[in-house]
């Protein structure tokens, strides 16, 4: 076969594997040698805290696909180039270095990708060097599944119905990555050097190591493996925080060391033989590919920064609470202390695990911004901190449909109890005592709410509220019509259009 290049460099970023991976394979089969890199890139990395379970992920995955890049060429000298530096500088340069002719890497939607990539390309073109991108963490991207228009959808139901009719063994099928790996080259005696340890890096240890949280592609296989086993009850089990129902794969979809391929060709070929978890857990899947869809095609939903802004754009005329009582609400909500329990263990939950139950996720987001009466953006900003498998588009999107500015949102009417999420969804509490133990001696009615206990069940559980646990910090029923109210602004502008 022709090679077009004698040297390429195969750059990765949010695809952390050695199978099935679109621009490594298309590297290998256009180059007579390719070498690889990971960048810890300073332009990210500076702005986190100096513990962050993300980053110790990373980590420890490049290890992994260090050794397997080793594995696939059957040279120990192969392998990984791991730097840490400024990408936009790094890759240019060590292109020169390396004296390759052409770049490979795998396409990344967000906006300071986007710049990143775009002051890469020009670097390189300056040298006279090639940068390919290629689709890969995504069945779906871009305009790939439009409307009978030709424009991009902005509704859900028929997005997925346009991606279930196109989607087919062609697109679902596996990259054979194996099969041209003799093409891996031998790196550099300078640059066989092992993966940076987190000091290195200017970071500490986080609890990672404490978590149910696999790493590496080796971690993705085993958490998948182990879905696949109880996939046909997804649709009965997801939304119960206290059991074992979502896949819990979302972070090694985020940095790539799962392939979204073989999870939708898995789930697409069990919801064709009619199993309804796998059919469930597939919209899930075409979920992630429409936020991505829509982050490309409506671009003003989210700025350079990362600040989000409304889809609908009559949602910005919202006023929101602020000033001192509104950043103390919001210290509550961040600190699990809002005095209802469901969403108090749910943020205790995402700030000592890095993880929040997808249910939870909408249960607190609504609170913040209905209950509230705080802007989406905050608990955006927060969200983006605080989770293992902070993706931009499926943040911004999850959070705009809570506050119902973004595509097929929920109504703004539609206002989440809860207490009411709290019964339905832990009837017996198990996941609110997981977090919260100091409620333990609470009788099953009144766990929920707590401020509706007697005296003597307060007495006998041994619990003061205001000391062992908060008094609620907002009235549900007053802060619906507050709510309401509020967004009647929205209303008006609907009306008078």
């Amino acid at each position: 076969m022709d090679k077009n290049y004698p040297a390429g460099l195969m750059w990765f970023r949010r695809d952390l594997r050695s199978h099935d991976n679109a621009a490594l394979f298309r590297a290998l089969k256009a180059c007579r040698q390719v070498h690889c890199v990971f960048v810890f890139d300073t332009g990210i990395l500076d702005a986190l805290p100096r513990q962050d379970r993300r980053v110790e992920f990373i980590r420890e995955s490049l290890v992994e696909l260090d050794a397997a890049l080793r594995a696939a060429a059957q040279d120990q000298g192969a392998g990984l180039i791991v730097r840490h530096a400024a990408a936009r500088q790094e890759i240019p340069r060590l292109a020169r270095e390396l004296g390759v002719q052409a770049v490979f890497a795998n396409h990344d939607y967000e906006p300071q990708a986007l710049a990143r990539d775009a002051a890469v390309r020009g670097a390189l073109a300056d040298a006279g060097i090639a940068l390919h991108t290629y689709k890969d963490q995504a069945i779906f991207e871009r305009s790939e599944v439009l409307t009978q228009a030709g424009k991009p959808y902005a509704v859900f139901t028929p997005y997925k119905n346009a991606w279930l009719a196109k989607a087919d063994a062609f697109f679902l099928s596996s990259y054979p990555v194996q099969a041209y790996a003799a093409a891996l080259a031998p790196r550099p005696t300078p640059h066989r050097q092992p993966v940076p340890a987190l000091a290195q890096l200017g970071f500490e240890r986080s609890n990672l190591s404490e978590l149910p949280l696999p790493v590496g592609m080796s971690g993705g296989r085993a958490l998948f493996e182990e879905f696949r086993g109880r996939m046909g009850g997804y649709h009965q089990s997801r939304d119960f925080p206290a059991v074992r129902g979502p896949s819990y794969l979302s972070v090694h979809l985020r940095f790539g060391t799962v392939s979204i391929r073989e999870l939708a060709r898995t789930a697409h070929g069990l919801a064709q033989d009619g199993d309804a978890g796998a059919t469930t857990w597939l919209s899930e899947l075409i979920w992630r590919d429409f936020y991505f869809q829509v982050l490309a095609n409506f671009p003003h939903v989210v700025d350079e920064s990362g600040q989000g802004h409304s889809f609908r754009r009559e949602y910005d005329a919202i006023a929101f609470e602020r000033g001192a009582h509104a950043d103390e609400l919001f210290a509550a909500w961040c600190e699990g202390r809002t005095g209802y329990p469901l969403v108090d263990a749910a943020m205790l939950q995402l700030n000592q695990t890095g993880y929040m139950h997808n249910r939870l996720r909408m249960v607190t987001a609504s609170f913040l911004c209905k209950d509230l009466g705080i802007a989406w953006q905050r608990g955006e900003r927060y969200f983006a901190l605080q989770l293992n498998d902070y993706d931009l588009s499926a943040n911004n999107g999850g959070w705009q449909w809570a506050s119902s500015s973004g595509c097929d949102a929920q109504p703004y009417f539609r206002i989440f109890n809860p207490v009411s999420q709290s019964r339905k969804f832990d009837p017996e509490g198990r996941f609110i005592l997981k977090y919260l133990p100091q409620l333990a001696g609470l009788p099953e009615a009144v766990l929920h709410a707590p401020w509706t206990a007697s005296p003597v069940e307060l007495a006998a559980a041994g619990l003061a509220l205001g000391r062992d646990y908060p008094a609620p910090v907002v009235d549900h029923e007053a802060a619906r019509e507050q709510t309401l109210r509020r967004y009647a602004v929205v209303k008006k502008g609907a009306a008078g259009a």
